[in-house]
Protein backbone atom coordinates (compact mmCIF):
# COMPACT_ATOMS: atom_id res chain seq x y z
CA UNK A 1 0.00 0.00 0.00
CA UNK A 2 1.49 3.36 -1.08
CA UNK A 3 1.68 5.62 1.95
CA UNK A 4 2.29 9.35 1.69
CA UNK A 5 3.51 11.92 4.20
CA UNK A 6 1.10 14.58 5.48
CA UNK A 7 2.27 17.16 2.95
CA UNK A 8 2.50 14.69 0.04
CA UNK A 9 -0.99 13.32 0.72
CA UNK A 10 -2.34 16.82 1.11
CA UNK A 11 -0.74 17.99 -2.15
CA UNK A 12 -2.25 15.05 -4.01
CA UNK A 13 -5.71 15.87 -2.66
CA UNK A 14 -5.15 19.58 -3.39
CA UNK A 15 -4.32 18.86 -7.04
CA UNK A 16 -7.35 16.59 -7.36
CA UNK A 17 -9.46 19.17 -5.56
CA UNK A 18 -8.29 21.91 -7.91
CA UNK A 19 -9.25 19.85 -10.95
CA UNK A 20 -12.55 18.95 -9.30
CA UNK A 21 -13.32 22.58 -8.47
CA UNK A 22 -12.53 23.74 -12.01
CA UNK A 23 -14.76 21.03 -13.44
CA UNK A 24 -17.39 21.90 -10.85
CA UNK A 25 -17.38 25.53 -11.99
CA UNK A 26 -17.80 24.42 -15.58
CA UNK A 27 -20.69 22.25 -14.41
CA UNK A 28 -22.30 25.25 -12.66
CA UNK A 29 -21.79 27.48 -15.68
CA UNK A 30 -23.42 24.91 -17.95
CA UNK A 31 -26.42 24.63 -15.61
CA UNK A 32 -26.69 28.42 -15.32
CA UNK A 33 -26.66 28.88 -19.09
CA UNK A 34 -29.19 26.09 -19.71
CA UNK A 35 -31.58 26.43 -16.75
CA UNK A 36 -31.06 30.04 -15.63
CA UNK A 37 -31.26 31.30 -12.06
CA UNK A 38 -34.67 29.72 -11.46
CA UNK A 39 -33.56 26.24 -12.48
CA UNK A 40 -30.36 26.51 -10.45
CA UNK A 41 -32.51 27.71 -7.54
CA UNK A 42 -34.66 24.56 -7.69
CA UNK A 43 -31.50 22.43 -7.87
CA UNK A 44 -29.92 24.22 -4.90
CA UNK A 45 -33.12 24.01 -2.81
CA UNK A 46 -33.04 20.21 -3.14
CA UNK A 47 -29.32 19.89 -2.36
CA UNK A 48 -29.58 20.58 1.42
CA UNK A 49 -32.15 17.79 1.88
CA UNK A 50 -29.93 15.43 -0.07
CA UNK A 51 -26.86 16.38 2.01
CA UNK A 52 -28.78 15.93 5.26
CA UNK A 53 -29.79 12.42 4.20
CA UNK A 54 -26.19 11.60 3.26
CA UNK A 55 -24.97 12.84 6.65
CA UNK A 56 -27.45 10.59 8.45
CA UNK A 57 -26.51 7.62 6.26
CA UNK A 58 -22.74 7.97 6.65
CA UNK A 59 -23.13 8.53 10.39
CA UNK A 60 -19.72 10.21 10.61
CA UNK A 61 -18.06 6.89 9.76
CA UNK A 62 -15.45 8.16 7.24
CA UNK A 63 -13.62 10.10 9.96
CA UNK A 64 -14.00 7.24 12.47
CA UNK A 65 -12.76 4.68 9.92
CA UNK A 66 -9.80 6.86 9.00
CA UNK A 67 -8.82 7.34 12.65
CA UNK A 68 -9.22 3.70 13.72
CA UNK A 69 -7.55 2.28 10.59
CA UNK A 70 -4.60 4.66 11.11
CA UNK A 71 -4.21 3.48 14.70
CA UNK A 72 -4.61 -0.22 13.80
CA UNK A 73 -2.15 0.13 10.92
CA UNK A 74 0.40 1.74 13.26
CA UNK A 75 0.07 -1.35 15.47
CA UNK A 76 0.15 -3.77 12.51
CA UNK A 77 -3.29 -5.18 13.41
CA UNK A 78 -4.69 -6.33 10.04
CA UNK A 79 -7.54 -8.29 11.63
CA UNK A 80 -8.88 -5.16 13.28
CA UNK A 81 -8.74 -3.27 9.98
CA UNK A 82 -10.87 -5.98 8.37
CA UNK A 83 -13.33 -5.87 11.26
CA UNK A 84 -13.59 -2.08 10.92
CA UNK A 85 -14.46 -2.46 7.24
CA UNK A 86 -17.02 -5.21 7.82
CA UNK A 87 -18.85 -3.37 10.59
CA UNK A 88 -18.78 -0.06 8.67
CA UNK A 89 -20.19 -1.59 5.49
CA UNK A 90 -22.98 -3.28 7.48
CA UNK A 91 -23.93 -0.02 9.21
CA UNK A 92 -23.94 2.12 6.05
CA UNK A 93 -25.74 -0.59 4.04
CA UNK A 94 -28.67 -0.73 6.45
CA UNK A 95 -28.84 3.05 6.93
CA UNK A 96 -28.73 3.77 3.18
CA UNK A 97 -31.79 1.59 2.58
CA UNK A 98 -33.71 3.22 5.44
CA UNK A 99 -32.92 6.84 4.52
CA UNK A 100 -33.37 6.40 0.78
CA UNK A 101 -36.88 5.14 1.49
CA UNK A 102 -37.55 8.04 3.88
CA UNK A 103 -36.30 10.63 1.38
CA UNK A 104 -38.50 9.33 -1.43
CA UNK A 105 -41.51 9.21 0.89
CA UNK A 106 -40.87 12.67 2.32
CA UNK A 107 -40.25 14.41 -1.03
CA UNK A 108 -43.89 15.42 -1.71
CA UNK A 109 -44.34 16.64 1.88
CA UNK A 110 -41.18 18.74 1.75
CA UNK A 111 -42.05 20.20 -1.65
CA UNK A 112 -45.65 21.03 -0.78
CA UNK A 113 -45.40 22.26 2.82
CA UNK A 114 -41.81 23.31 3.61
CA UNK A 115 -40.44 24.91 0.46
CA UNK A 116 -42.30 27.82 -1.08
CA UNK A 117 -41.74 26.29 -4.53
CA UNK A 118 -43.46 22.91 -5.05
CA UNK A 119 -41.35 22.12 -8.10
CA UNK A 120 -38.50 21.02 -5.81
CA UNK A 121 -40.26 17.61 -5.72
CA UNK A 122 -38.66 16.57 -9.02
CA UNK A 123 -34.96 17.11 -8.16
CA UNK A 124 -35.59 15.57 -4.71
CA UNK A 125 -36.92 12.35 -6.22
CA UNK A 126 -34.23 12.28 -8.92
CA UNK A 127 -31.29 12.42 -6.48
CA UNK A 128 -32.56 9.78 -4.01
CA UNK A 129 -30.93 6.68 -5.62
CA UNK A 130 -27.42 8.11 -5.11
CA UNK A 131 -27.52 7.62 -1.32
CA UNK A 132 -26.39 3.93 -1.18
CA UNK A 133 -23.64 4.66 -3.73
CA UNK A 134 -22.15 7.49 -1.66
CA UNK A 135 -22.50 5.44 1.55
CA UNK A 136 -20.29 2.62 0.25
CA UNK A 137 -17.82 5.06 -1.34
CA UNK A 138 -17.41 6.86 1.97
CA UNK A 139 -16.37 3.64 3.72
CA UNK A 140 -13.72 2.92 1.09
CA UNK A 141 -12.44 6.50 1.24
CA UNK A 142 -12.12 6.31 5.01
CA UNK A 143 -10.18 3.05 4.67
CA UNK A 144 -7.66 4.47 2.18
CA UNK A 145 -7.28 7.72 4.12
CA UNK A 146 -6.62 5.80 7.32
CA UNK A 147 -3.75 4.05 5.54
CA UNK A 148 -2.57 7.54 4.50
CA UNK A 149 -2.96 6.61 0.83
CA UNK A 150 -4.78 9.59 -0.65
CA UNK A 151 -4.53 8.56 -4.32
CA UNK A 152 -7.84 6.63 -4.56
CA UNK A 153 -9.76 9.49 -2.91
CA UNK A 154 -8.10 12.05 -5.13
CA UNK A 155 -8.59 10.20 -8.42
CA UNK A 156 -12.19 9.22 -7.61
CA UNK A 157 -13.11 12.89 -7.11
CA UNK A 158 -11.82 13.75 -10.57
CA UNK A 159 -13.59 10.78 -12.19
CA UNK A 160 -16.88 11.73 -10.55
CA UNK A 161 -16.69 15.30 -11.87
CA UNK A 162 -15.64 14.27 -15.38
CA UNK A 163 -18.62 11.92 -15.72
CA UNK A 164 -20.98 14.48 -14.19
CA UNK A 165 -19.88 17.35 -16.43
CA UNK A 166 -20.03 15.10 -19.48
CA UNK A 167 -23.68 14.28 -18.79
CA UNK A 168 -25.14 17.39 -17.10
CA UNK A 169 -25.54 19.40 -20.31
CA UNK A 170 -27.04 16.45 -22.14
CA UNK A 171 -29.54 15.47 -19.44
CA UNK A 172 -30.61 18.98 -18.39
CA UNK A 173 -31.08 20.02 -22.04
CA UNK A 174 -33.00 16.80 -22.73
CA UNK A 175 -35.50 17.48 -19.93
CA UNK A 176 -35.68 21.30 -20.27
CA UNK A 177 -38.59 21.29 -22.78
CA UNK A 178 -40.77 19.77 -20.03
CA UNK A 179 -39.92 22.60 -17.60
CA UNK A 180 -37.00 23.88 -15.48
CA UNK A 181 -37.97 21.50 -12.67
CA UNK A 182 -37.32 18.54 -15.01
CA UNK A 183 -34.06 20.10 -16.16
CA UNK A 184 -33.00 20.33 -12.48
CA UNK A 185 -33.92 16.66 -12.08
CA UNK A 186 -31.77 15.84 -15.11
CA UNK A 187 -28.82 17.61 -13.47
CA UNK A 188 -29.39 15.47 -10.38
CA UNK A 189 -29.29 12.28 -12.46
CA UNK A 190 -25.85 13.32 -13.73
CA UNK A 191 -24.74 13.42 -10.08
CA UNK A 192 -25.87 9.81 -9.60
CA UNK A 193 -23.97 8.59 -12.65
CA UNK A 194 -20.85 10.50 -11.59
CA UNK A 195 -20.91 8.99 -8.10
CA UNK A 196 -21.47 5.52 -9.57
CA UNK A 197 -18.36 5.89 -11.75
CA UNK A 198 -16.39 7.08 -8.70
CA UNK A 199 -17.53 4.06 -6.67
CA UNK A 200 -16.52 1.64 -9.45
CA UNK A 201 -13.03 3.13 -9.44
CA UNK A 202 -12.75 3.02 -5.64
CA UNK A 203 -13.91 -0.60 -5.59
CA UNK A 204 -11.44 -1.63 -8.29
CA UNK A 205 -8.59 0.05 -6.35
CA UNK A 206 -9.68 -1.74 -3.18
CA UNK A 207 -9.69 -5.09 -4.98
CA UNK A 208 -6.21 -4.43 -6.33
CA UNK A 209 -4.64 -3.09 -3.12
CA UNK A 210 -6.39 -5.04 -0.39
CA UNK A 211 -4.44 -7.36 1.89
CA UNK A 212 -7.53 -9.16 3.19
CA UNK A 213 -10.68 -10.90 1.94
CA UNK A 214 -13.63 -8.92 3.29
CA UNK A 215 -16.31 -11.40 2.16
CA UNK A 216 -14.56 -14.35 3.81
CA UNK A 217 -16.04 -14.77 7.27
CA UNK A 218 -18.06 -11.54 6.84
CA UNK A 219 -20.88 -12.52 9.21
CA UNK A 220 -18.50 -14.06 11.75
CA UNK A 221 -16.54 -10.81 11.78
CA UNK A 222 -19.81 -8.93 12.14
CA UNK A 223 -20.92 -11.04 15.10
CA UNK A 224 -17.57 -10.53 16.80
CA UNK A 225 -17.44 -6.83 15.99
CA UNK A 226 -19.31 -5.48 19.00
CA UNK A 227 -16.26 -3.72 20.45
CA UNK A 228 -15.37 -2.32 17.02
CA UNK A 229 -18.95 -1.12 16.60
CA UNK A 230 -18.68 0.75 19.90
CA UNK A 231 -15.31 2.24 18.95
CA UNK A 232 -16.68 3.45 15.63
CA UNK A 233 -19.76 4.99 17.20
CA UNK A 234 -17.76 6.64 20.00
CA UNK A 235 -15.96 8.63 17.33
CA UNK A 236 -18.65 8.71 14.64
CA UNK A 237 -21.64 9.88 16.69
CA UNK A 238 -20.06 13.09 18.05
CA UNK A 239 -18.62 13.69 14.57
CA UNK A 240 -22.05 13.07 13.06
CA UNK A 241 -23.49 15.45 15.60
CA UNK A 242 -21.27 18.20 14.28
CA UNK A 243 -21.93 17.31 10.64
CA UNK A 244 -25.61 16.79 11.33
CA UNK A 245 -25.92 20.24 12.83
CA UNK A 246 -24.34 21.68 9.69
CA UNK A 247 -26.60 19.59 7.45
CA UNK A 248 -29.77 20.38 9.43
CA UNK A 249 -28.80 24.06 9.36
CA UNK A 250 -28.28 23.84 5.59
CA UNK A 251 -31.57 21.94 5.24
CA UNK A 252 -33.47 24.73 6.99
CA UNK A 253 -31.54 27.48 5.23
CA UNK A 254 -33.56 27.56 1.96
CA UNK A 255 -36.77 27.19 3.95
CA UNK A 256 -35.94 30.10 6.27
CA UNK A 257 -34.63 32.19 3.37
CA UNK A 258 -37.75 31.56 1.28
CA UNK A 259 -40.08 32.34 4.20
CA UNK A 260 -38.09 35.46 5.13
CA UNK A 261 -38.15 36.76 1.57
CA UNK A 262 -41.89 36.12 1.45
CA UNK A 263 -42.29 38.26 4.58
CA UNK A 264 -40.20 40.93 2.85
CA UNK A 265 -42.74 40.88 0.01
CA UNK A 266 -40.67 39.03 -2.60
CA UNK A 267 -42.52 36.61 -4.91
CA UNK A 268 -41.81 32.85 -4.98
CA UNK A 269 -40.26 32.85 -8.46
CA UNK A 270 -37.98 35.80 -7.65
CA UNK A 271 -37.00 34.30 -4.28
CA UNK A 272 -36.12 30.98 -5.97
CA UNK A 273 -34.01 32.80 -8.56
CA UNK A 274 -32.23 34.94 -5.94
CA UNK A 275 -31.47 31.91 -3.79
CA UNK A 276 -30.14 30.16 -6.89
CA UNK A 277 -27.78 33.08 -7.53
CA UNK A 278 -26.58 33.15 -3.90
CA UNK A 279 -26.10 29.39 -3.46
CA UNK A 280 -25.46 28.35 -7.05
CA UNK A 281 -23.24 31.22 -8.24
CA UNK A 282 -21.70 33.01 -5.25
CA UNK A 283 -21.13 30.23 -2.72
CA UNK A 284 -19.08 28.00 -5.08
CA UNK A 285 -16.64 30.87 -5.60
CA UNK A 286 -16.40 31.52 -1.86
CA UNK A 287 -15.88 27.80 -1.24
CA UNK A 288 -13.16 27.53 -3.90
CA UNK A 289 -10.19 27.47 -1.45
CA UNK A 290 -11.86 24.75 0.61
CA UNK A 291 -10.48 22.11 -1.76
CA UNK A 292 -7.15 22.96 -0.11
CA UNK A 293 -8.45 23.13 3.45
CA UNK A 294 -10.56 19.99 2.89
CA UNK A 295 -7.45 18.18 1.69
CA UNK A 296 -5.56 19.39 4.74
CA UNK A 297 -8.40 18.21 6.98
CA UNK A 298 -8.47 14.70 5.49
CA UNK A 299 -4.70 14.35 5.87
CA UNK A 300 -4.67 15.83 9.38
CA UNK A 301 -7.05 13.31 10.98
CA UNK A 302 -4.87 10.18 10.56
CA UNK A 303 -1.61 12.16 10.91
CA UNK A 304 -2.60 13.79 14.20
CA UNK A 305 -4.32 10.62 15.45
CA UNK A 306 -1.02 8.80 14.95
CA UNK A 307 0.94 11.58 16.68
CA UNK A 308 -1.58 11.68 19.53
CA UNK A 309 -1.36 7.87 19.96
CA UNK A 310 2.41 8.27 20.32
CA UNK A 311 1.95 11.25 22.71
CA UNK A 312 3.96 13.44 20.34
CA UNK A 313 2.34 16.79 21.16
CA UNK A 314 5.17 18.81 19.58
CA UNK A 315 4.40 17.14 16.24
CA UNK A 316 0.67 17.85 16.67
CA UNK A 317 1.37 21.56 17.16
CA UNK A 318 3.80 21.60 14.23
CA UNK A 319 1.27 19.99 11.88
CA UNK A 320 -1.50 22.33 12.99
CA UNK A 321 0.72 25.37 12.42
CA UNK A 322 1.57 24.05 8.98
CA UNK A 323 -2.10 23.49 8.12
CA UNK A 324 -3.27 26.91 9.34
CA UNK A 325 -0.46 28.71 7.52
CA UNK A 326 -1.42 26.96 4.27
CA UNK A 327 -5.08 27.79 4.93
CA UNK A 328 -4.23 31.47 5.36
CA UNK A 329 -2.17 31.81 2.21
CA UNK A 330 -4.59 29.79 0.04
CA UNK A 331 -7.60 31.68 1.36
CA UNK A 332 -5.84 35.01 0.96
CA UNK A 333 -5.54 34.94 -2.82
CA UNK A 334 -9.16 33.78 -3.11
CA UNK A 335 -10.35 36.74 -1.02
CA UNK A 336 -8.34 39.18 -3.15
CA UNK A 337 -9.49 37.86 -6.52
CA UNK A 338 -13.18 37.39 -5.65
CA UNK A 339 -13.43 40.83 -4.03
CA UNK A 340 -11.54 42.97 -6.56
CA UNK A 341 -12.70 41.17 -9.72
CA UNK A 342 -16.19 40.21 -8.53
CA UNK A 343 -18.15 41.93 -11.32
CA UNK A 344 -16.27 40.57 -14.37
CA UNK A 345 -16.02 37.09 -12.82
CA UNK A 346 -19.77 36.83 -12.21
CA UNK A 347 -20.52 38.26 -15.64
CA UNK A 348 -18.15 35.90 -17.46
CA UNK A 349 -19.08 32.77 -15.54
CA UNK A 350 -22.83 33.11 -15.09
CA UNK A 351 -23.91 36.19 -17.08
CA UNK A 352 -25.06 37.60 -13.72
CA UNK A 353 -22.95 40.70 -12.84
CA UNK A 354 -25.59 41.84 -10.33
CA UNK A 355 -24.68 38.84 -8.13
CA UNK A 356 -21.25 40.42 -7.55
CA UNK A 357 -22.75 42.54 -4.75
CA UNK A 358 -23.32 39.39 -2.65
CA UNK A 359 -19.78 38.25 -3.37
CA UNK A 360 -18.19 41.53 -2.27
CA UNK A 361 -20.14 41.59 0.98
CA UNK A 362 -19.36 37.98 1.94
CA UNK A 363 -15.76 37.61 0.74
CA UNK A 364 -13.91 39.48 3.55
CA UNK A 365 -15.62 37.42 6.27
CA UNK A 366 -15.22 34.10 4.48
CA UNK A 367 -11.48 34.01 5.13
CA UNK A 368 -12.51 32.55 8.50
CA UNK A 369 -14.03 29.55 6.72
CA UNK A 370 -10.67 28.52 5.34
CA UNK A 371 -9.37 27.89 8.88
CA UNK A 372 -12.47 26.00 9.95
CA UNK A 373 -11.79 22.63 8.27
CA UNK A 374 -8.29 22.04 9.68
CA UNK A 375 -9.38 23.18 13.15
CA UNK A 376 -12.32 20.78 13.14
CA UNK A 377 -10.09 17.95 11.89
CA UNK A 378 -7.73 18.52 14.82
CA UNK A 379 -10.64 18.45 17.27
CA UNK A 380 -11.84 15.15 15.79
CA UNK A 381 -8.35 13.62 15.91
CA UNK A 382 -8.00 14.65 19.57
CA UNK A 383 -11.37 13.05 20.45
CA UNK A 384 -12.98 16.46 20.89
CA UNK A 385 -15.70 15.97 18.29
CA UNK A 386 -18.33 16.75 20.93
CA UNK A 387 -16.85 20.22 21.45
CA UNK A 388 -16.84 20.74 17.67
CA UNK A 389 -20.51 19.70 17.60
CA UNK A 390 -21.44 22.30 20.24
CA UNK A 391 -19.53 24.99 18.35
CA UNK A 392 -21.34 24.07 15.12
CA UNK A 393 -24.71 24.17 16.92
CA UNK A 394 -24.07 27.69 18.22
CA UNK A 395 -23.00 28.83 14.74
CA UNK A 396 -26.06 27.26 13.11
CA UNK A 397 -28.43 28.96 15.55
CA UNK A 398 -26.73 32.31 14.98
CA UNK A 399 -26.92 31.88 11.19
CA UNK A 400 -30.59 30.87 10.98
CA UNK A 401 -31.70 33.50 13.49
CA UNK A 402 -29.75 36.18 11.61
CA UNK A 403 -31.25 35.08 8.27
CA UNK A 404 -34.78 35.43 9.63
CA UNK A 405 -34.12 38.78 11.33
CA UNK A 406 -32.20 40.42 8.48
CA UNK A 407 -33.59 38.82 5.30
CA UNK A 408 -37.20 39.46 6.31
CA UNK A 409 -36.53 43.22 6.16
CA UNK A 410 -37.39 44.58 2.69
CA UNK A 411 -34.32 46.85 2.61
CA UNK A 412 -32.01 43.82 2.95
CA UNK A 413 -33.85 40.87 1.38
CA UNK A 414 -31.49 38.22 0.00
CA UNK A 415 -28.48 40.36 0.98
CA UNK A 416 -29.52 39.77 4.59
CA UNK A 417 -29.20 36.02 4.01
CA UNK A 418 -25.71 36.55 2.56
CA UNK A 419 -24.61 38.54 5.63
CA UNK A 420 -26.10 35.98 8.02
CA UNK A 421 -24.36 33.02 6.33
CA UNK A 422 -21.00 34.80 6.59
CA UNK A 423 -21.66 35.69 10.24
CA UNK A 424 -22.40 32.06 11.15
CA UNK A 425 -19.11 30.99 9.56
CA UNK A 426 -17.11 33.49 11.63
CA UNK A 427 -18.74 32.34 14.89
CA UNK A 428 -17.99 28.62 14.32
CA UNK A 429 -14.36 29.24 13.33
CA UNK A 430 -13.63 31.40 16.36
CA UNK A 431 -15.20 28.83 18.68
CA UNK A 432 -13.19 25.98 17.09
CA UNK A 433 -9.97 27.97 17.49
CA UNK A 434 -10.69 28.73 21.16
CA UNK A 435 -11.34 25.01 21.80
CA UNK A 436 -8.09 23.91 20.12
CA UNK A 437 -6.04 26.48 22.05
CA UNK A 438 -7.53 25.23 25.30
CA UNK A 439 -7.01 21.55 24.41
CA UNK A 440 -3.33 21.55 23.39
CA UNK A 441 -2.03 24.85 24.78
CA UNK A 442 -1.46 25.88 21.18
CA UNK A 443 1.10 28.63 20.62
CA UNK A 444 0.05 31.09 17.92
CA UNK A 445 2.84 32.03 15.52
CA UNK A 446 1.78 35.68 15.38
CA UNK A 447 4.48 36.76 12.93
CA UNK A 448 3.12 34.36 10.27
CA UNK A 449 -0.36 35.87 10.54
CA UNK A 450 0.95 39.45 10.49
CA UNK A 451 3.03 38.70 7.40
CA UNK A 452 0.10 36.82 5.83
CA UNK A 453 -2.39 39.65 6.26
CA UNK A 454 0.24 42.15 5.10
CA UNK A 455 0.69 40.10 1.90
CA UNK A 456 -3.08 40.09 1.39
CA UNK A 457 -3.45 43.86 1.87
CA UNK A 458 -0.51 44.74 -0.39
CA UNK A 459 -1.67 42.35 -3.11
CA UNK A 460 -5.25 43.64 -2.86
CA UNK A 461 -4.06 47.21 -3.43
CA UNK A 462 -1.97 46.03 -6.39
CA UNK A 463 -4.98 44.15 -7.81
CA UNK A 464 -7.20 47.25 -7.43
CA UNK A 465 -4.58 49.23 -9.36
CA UNK A 466 -4.62 46.64 -12.16
CA UNK A 467 -8.42 46.60 -12.24
CA UNK A 468 -8.60 50.36 -12.55
CA UNK A 469 -5.82 51.03 -15.06
CA UNK A 470 -4.96 47.78 -16.91
CA UNK A 471 -8.30 45.95 -17.08
CA UNK A 472 -10.09 48.62 -19.25
CA UNK A 473 -7.39 48.30 -21.94
CA UNK A 474 -8.57 44.82 -22.94
CA UNK A 475 -11.76 42.86 -23.52
CA UNK A 476 -13.49 41.60 -20.38
CA UNK A 477 -12.21 38.02 -20.76
CA UNK A 478 -8.61 38.93 -21.62
CA UNK A 479 -8.52 41.72 -19.05
CA UNK A 480 -9.80 39.45 -16.27
CA UNK A 481 -7.44 36.59 -17.08
CA UNK A 482 -4.45 38.91 -17.40
CA UNK A 483 -5.14 40.86 -14.21
CA UNK A 484 -5.89 37.74 -12.15
CA UNK A 485 -2.73 36.04 -13.43
CA UNK A 486 -0.52 39.05 -12.63
CA UNK A 487 -2.18 39.38 -9.21
CA UNK A 488 -1.58 35.70 -8.43
CA UNK A 489 2.09 35.94 -9.49
CA UNK A 490 2.56 39.06 -7.37
CA UNK A 491 0.95 37.33 -4.39
CA UNK A 492 3.20 34.28 -4.74
CA UNK A 493 6.22 36.59 -4.92
CA UNK A 494 5.10 38.24 -1.67
CA UNK A 495 4.70 34.84 -0.01
CA UNK A 496 8.26 33.84 -0.90
CA UNK A 497 9.67 37.22 0.12
CA UNK A 498 7.93 36.99 3.50
CA UNK A 499 8.93 33.30 3.78
CA UNK A 500 5.36 32.09 4.24
CA UNK A 501 6.08 29.24 1.82
CA UNK A 502 8.95 27.52 3.54
CA UNK A 503 11.76 25.29 2.35
CA UNK A 504 10.56 22.44 4.59
CA UNK A 505 7.15 22.45 2.88
CA UNK A 506 8.72 22.03 -0.56
CA UNK A 507 11.33 19.54 0.61
CA UNK A 508 8.71 16.82 1.07
CA UNK A 509 8.43 16.43 -2.71
CA UNK A 510 11.27 14.59 -4.54
CA UNK A 511 10.93 16.55 -7.80
CA UNK A 512 11.16 19.92 -6.05
CA UNK A 513 13.73 18.71 -3.56
CA UNK A 514 16.33 18.34 -6.30
CA UNK A 515 16.10 22.06 -7.02
CA UNK A 516 16.30 23.28 -3.42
Amino acid sequence: MSKQTLVQGTLLLILAGLITKVLGFINRMVMARIMGGEGVGLYMMAVPTFLLTITLTRLGLPVAISKLVAEADAQGDRKKIKRILVVSLAITGVLSIIFTTIMISAAPILANYFFTDRRTFYPLIAISPVIPIIAVSSVLRGYFQGLQNMRPSAYSQVIEQIVRITLVALLSSLFLPYGVEYAAAGAMISVILGEAASLLYMFSMFKMKKTMKVRKGFFNQLKGGKSTFKELLNIALPTTGSQLIGSVSYFFEPIVVARSLAIAGISTAVATSQYGELEGYVMPLLLLPTFITYSLSISLVPAISEANANKNFVLIEHRLNQALRLSLISGGIAVIVTYVFAVPIMDLMYDAPSSASYLKVMTPLFIFLYFQGPLQAVLQALDLAKAAMINSLIGAIVKLAAIFVIASRPEFGIMGAAIAIALGTVVVTLLHFATVVKAISYTIVIKDYIKGFLCIVVTALFAAFLYRYIFPMYSQLIGTLLCVSITTFFYLLCLFLFKLIKREDLGHFPIIKRWI
